[in-house]
């Protein structure tokens, strides 16, 4: 990992830069089996683009291939797929509908060779290249949108350096770019499971968001008469494929570990972030356009990624005494018939107990995360759980991904390698 760490110093060198646009050049010249595979960006939004979807479902085509360890670059758009240069005069035809409709715009889906179902992907982000402007505002889904449900959005300008605002004098923010969105596509049985899951939460009440055909890419698979309207996932809530985790460790020279679904994996990214808060509690962070590039490696027999990816990479991006680490991810997610102890006192036990999804409970999110830690040192190290659990107690930082993204709300479990002296 630390040859990406001098890779990220070099690309944000003025050497680094140039050698970056040079790489972006010669790959827009160059045949498909060339190392550096370019997509994305084209058209005016993700409907016009061939290589961007703002839908998740298997019968979606891949719009590309990729051998595991080629270099490929992600032109990705911002989450809410429109024009951010204030002198622009586009006049957006989508403009007047509901945002809803065109979050998330995804560059991809790549098919990597060689991957099948079962398979581990491992996706490392190699540089992240911000564009010119980003936006943050107040959004309805905000954590405290009942104490704070006023009107307001930032503009950004922005460089590779930090973010300033003439909405906000006086502020000035690091750049600490990352994908919020890094998915897989689902599998028949997973997309059969999440859909039935969500319907039943959104049945009682809870948070989330039906399949929707309008402003949907593609529109063939996903729009309005489309052969799978009715099935295509939102984008909006992350899963066990990965998709909206906003997780803002997630920065160049950090490793996600994916699961693969379908032959190929279909690996896609989109909802760049300049800088994001834990929780990203307005509903936004800094969106923005972006470039990542990232290369892949496919394993076999990896981790079972039952509740949710897993990643690792350099500690910088945590800030804790460690010079390495390793995370889990949680979501509300639960067995049929289970009950978390700490709900039981509700009352409402047949009703929990009758769901496999509970809408942005952070406690039972947490506990996904733990128990997918417990596991993983458990079978990484040779603990038994009793041991496992003391040594999390004592040393695992649980942390908020994000607050917004209904019903998943994500947490993060996270341990320092460097308290293992044998390893």
């Amino acid at each position: 990992m630390a040859d990406f760490i001098g890779r990220r110093a070099l690309r944000q060198s003025a050497g680094g830069m140039a050698l970056l646009a040079c790489l972006y050049l010669s790959a827009a010249a160059a045949p498909a089996q060339d190392d550096i595979l370019v997509l994305g960006g084209a058209g005016r939004h993700c409907g016009e683009d061939p290589h961007c979807i703002n839908r998740l479902h298997p019968a979606i085509p891949m719009a590309a291939r990729a051998e595991p360890g080629q270099t490929i670059v992600f032109r990705a758009r911002n989450a809410s797929d429109f024009d951010l240069d204030p002198a622009s005069t586009y006049d957006d035809p989508r403009a007047g509908a509901a945002q809803i409709a065109t979050v998330h715009p995804l560059t991809g889906p790549v098919h990597i060779e060689g991957a099948r179902p079962g398979d581990v992907l491992a996706v490392t982000l190699l540089d992240i290249a911000p564009g010119r402007f980003g936006y943050t505002s107040v959004s309805p889904i905000g954590f405290v949108s009942d104490h704070v449900s006023g009107s307001f959005r930032a503009l950004w300008r922005l460089n590779r350096t930090a973010a300033v605002s003439d909405d906000l004098p006086g502020v000035r923010v690091p750049n600490a770019s990352f994908p919020g969105i890094v998915t897989v596509l689902p599998g028949p049985d997973e997309l059969a499971v999440m859909l039935s899951r969500e319907a039943e939460l959104r049945a009682v009440g809870g948070a989330g968001f039906a399949p929707h055909p309008l402003h949907a890419s593609p529109a063939a698979i996903c729009g309005p008469g489309g052969s799978h309207a009715a099935e295509c996932l939102r984008t909006l809530p992350p899963r066990e494929h990965g998709g909206n985790l906003d997780i803002r460790y997630l920065q160049v020279g950090v490793t996600l570990y994916l699961p693969c679904y379908v032959e190929g994996c279909g690996l896609a990214i989109g909802d760049p972030h300049f800088a994001q808060g834990d929780g990203e509690v307005s509903g936004t962070a800094i969106e923005m356009d972006a470039d990542f590039t990232v290369t892949t490696r496919l394993i076999q027999d990896g981790p079972a990624l039952r509740r949710g990816p897993h990643f690792e990479g350099p500690v910088r991006v945590l800030d804790i005494p460690s010079r390495r680490f390793y995370a889990t991810t949680g979501f509300p997610l639960k067995a049929a018939g289970e009950v978390p102890p700490d709900m039981r006192y509700l009352g409402a036990s047949e009703r929990i107990g009758g769901l496999r999804n509970l809408s942005k409970d952070v406690s039972l999110a947490a506990r996904n995360a733990l128990l997918e830690m417990i596991d993983y040192m458990t079978a990484t190290y040779g603990l038994t759980r009793e041991q496992a659990y003391v040594v999390a107690s004592v040393a695992v930082d649980l942390r908020i991904g994000q607050l917004v993204d209904a019903p998943n709300v994500g947490v993060t479990a996270l341990l320092p390698l460097d308290i293992f002296t044998g390893r």
